[in-house]
């Protein structure tokens, strides 16, 4: 079935899987606004996918992924992250400029295709933004992660991954040593929403980010 899935189709499984991430089921206005389109552009997808096996639908309640929709979402972003990393490791390209080209290919590169790729990098197990690529056969590391909005002043953390759909936030992360892999100390959070400073490493002076920028920074708390 996965091979009949149009390209569409494929995002808004994409779009669904990630939205269910947070525990609740997709609602349309959530669906639209991921992929960025009108929300009663919505409702026949949803009922071409309903129809396909691929989500459940209840009205007011949302949309969830069946088993073979999980499948096939995790297919595509699987895709998505082999091809990034491909991208980053084998030729070069920078973080901030993987993810648009991986949105063109994904859907038209082979599964055989995608294989050979992560074989010929090393078989990775993250993409270059520290999201987790899943296997071949669909598994894929779910840990719930928190964001740099769930710490406490003094806490220190790892930054374990960051979305990576705005290439110019990416720079600007890029620019504040805020990569994958960095520790962090929260120094200071101002109220209401206010900035956050963060050391990035020891003997630096602190740098301030703004709440949206820091939700959108997955972290791993580091015991002391």
């Amino acid at each position: 079935m996965s091979d009949s899935i149009t390209a569409p189709a494929e995002d808004y499984l994409k779009a669904i899987y990630d939205i269910e991430r947070g525990g609740e089921a997709a609602a349309t206005n959530d669906i639209a606004a991921r992929l960025g389109i009108a929300a009663a552009s919505v409702s026949g997808m949803i009922r071409r996918l309903a129809d396909q096996g691929l989500i459940k639908h209840e009205r007011y309640k949302g949309t969830r992924l069946t088993a073979a929709g999980r499948k096939a979402a995790l297919r595509t972003i699987r895709r998505h992250r082999v091809i990034e990393a491909y991208l980053a490791r084998a030729l070069g390209y920078p973080w901030d400029s993987v993810h648009e080209e991986a949105e063109r290919l994904e859907h038209a590169a082979s599964d055989e295709l995608v294989d050979r790729m992560a074989r010929a990098i090393g078989e990775p197990h993250i993409d270059p933004h520290g999201a987790p690529i899943p296997t071949r056969e669909g598994d894929v590391d779910e840990t719930p992660l928190r964001t740099l909005l769930d710490l406490r002043p003094g806490q220190r953390c790892r930054v374990v991954s960051v979305a990576d759909e705005d290439a110019d936030l990416l720079r600007y992360v890029a620019k504040l040593g805020l990569r994958p892999g960095a520790q962090v100390e929260i120094v200071e959070r101002a109220p209401f929403d206010g900035p956050i400073s963060l050391r990035v490493a020891p003997d630096a002076a602190p740098v301030q980010i703004g709440a949206r920028l820091a939700g959108l920074m997955h972290v791993a708390p580091i015991a002391d």
